[in-house]
């Protein structure tokens, strides 16, 4: 009968190892279910360990070292698969004759991050495969369940990412500025590298519509693993069997209207007379060490772009000792840090940006807002979340700046 009880307690194990992937995976809709089943589990595999230790301490041994092997075992076989779930996004099926020289027109693929509305972890699933590709250091394999869970409470916290929503929306505001131009012959397509479409569903579409020319807009602060990401798809294609000429803006931490964005969206809520005692944070978001070797452009950009917006703050009469820059993670400093040296300075308005996010998404809605309110903040010291680009119309202006150059 003990080996009964013994052969049970191993085999929960294994189960409980495979079902406490899917609860800390899953979508919330579906995460009760098996927290409920986890428990009923864990409950069975506590009375059979109690039965055991009564019958003696050998067995009771026995049983705790195969389940911690079985369960270690459930939990591995299952993380596999999850991470390896395929990305199972429309890839529409390319038509179009190689010998088709098309309409005539120039398609612009508006293509940036990209993050669903509700928690879906295929875009770091994805994430994750490209790094062990590139031989990038990033979390180990068995962890990676744990930081998909709390990528879900994240989206738990916020209730949903408007990352998408903006997209859309500026979007149809850069067709809008082409088409009161008088442009009307270029088509325009969004695509997202974490969200549909993908960037190469978006080419194959313009190019079944009868594209003539491709102008890859890329809604991005650096050169990236992201933009390498984007356009390995996209190249993946093999376009040049098209004869079609395809053509990448490049990021924007060098535009001219979206550094003066940021001093717009400042001034909009400081009045003249405050700027010299307001303090200014950007907040980037950084990458390991380790990815510098791989992509130092990353960083060099985003460090960049902040300093060119600095400038343009103290050309403007806001005083440099109160303007810096923080990361969101992996580099320093952090926003608690400079936020709590602004208010010894005796700073009395803050304001900050999330400043390499071009539209609200759990970054700029929970992450850097969270880290900033880490703070200590007294109570006379007003603090002001300026957020992402979003649908400003200087960040429209500087898409549009990138595209020009490859529509003339």
């Amino acid at each position: 009968m003990i080996l009964i009880y013994i052969t049970l307690g191993i085999i929960i194990s294994f189960l409980l190892g495979l079902v406490l992937i899917n609860y800390l995976t899953v979508h919330p809709l579906k995460m009760s279910r098996y927290l409920l089943i986890s428990s009923f589990l864990f409950f069975l595999l506590v009375t059979m360990s109690i039965f055991v230790f009564n019958e003696g301490f050998i067995e009771f041994t026995f049983l705790i070292l195969g389940s911690v092997f079985l369960f270690f075992l459930g939990y591995y076989i299952r993380a596999k698969q999850v991470l390896n779930v395929e990305d199972s996004r429309f890839i529409p099926e390319l038509v179009r004759s190689k010998n088709d020289p098309g309409k005539g027109h120039t398609a612009v693929i508006y293509f940036t991050h990209g993050e669903p509305e509700t928690y879906n972890p295929i875009g770091w699933i994805n994430q994750f495969r490209e790094f062990d590709k590139q031989k990038i250091p990033f979390i180990p394999f068995p962890i990676r369940p744990l930081f998909l869970n709390i990528l879900r409470k994240k989206y738990l916290q916020v209730g949903k990412s408007d990352h998408r929503k903006m997209h859309h929306l500026m979007f149809e505001e850069l067709e809008k500025r082409f088409r009161k131009e008088g442009d009307h012959g270029t088509k325009f397509y969004l695509s997202f590298l974490d969200d549909e479409p993908r960037p190469d569903a978006a080419v194959i579409q313009a190019l079944n519509e009868g594209a003539s020319k491709l102008v890859v807009c890329e809604v991005f602060v650096s050169i990236s693993n992201h933009t390498a990401e984007g356009e390995n798809q996209i190249k993946d294609l093999n376009l040049q069997e098209y004869k079609v000429p395809i053509f990448f803006t490049s990021p924007l931490w060098n535009s001219k209207y979206l550094h003066k964005m940021f001093l717009e969206k400042a001034n909009s809520v400081v009045q003249p007379e405050e700027k010299e005692g307001v303090g200014l944070l950007l907040v980037g978001h950084g990458q390991p060490d380790q990815w510098d070797e791989e992509f130092p452009t990353e960083t060099e950009h985003e460090i960049r772009f902040r300093e060119l917006i600095i400038d343009l703050f103290i050309s403007d009469g806001y005083k440099s000792e109160n303007l810096s820059l923080a990361w969101m993670e992996f580099k320093n400093p952090k926003p608690a840090e400079k936020i709590e040296e602004f208010i010894r300075n005796g700073v009395k308005k803050i304001i900050f940006f999330s400043a390499g996010i071009s539209a609200d998404s759990i970054h700029s809605q929970y992450d850097i807002p969270s880290l900033v309110y880490k703070s200590k903040i007294p109570k006379d010291v007003e603090v002001i979340d300026l957020g992402a680009w979003n649908n400003h119309p200087l960040a429209i202006e500087a898409f549009k700046e990138r595209i020009d150059n490859y529509l003339h």
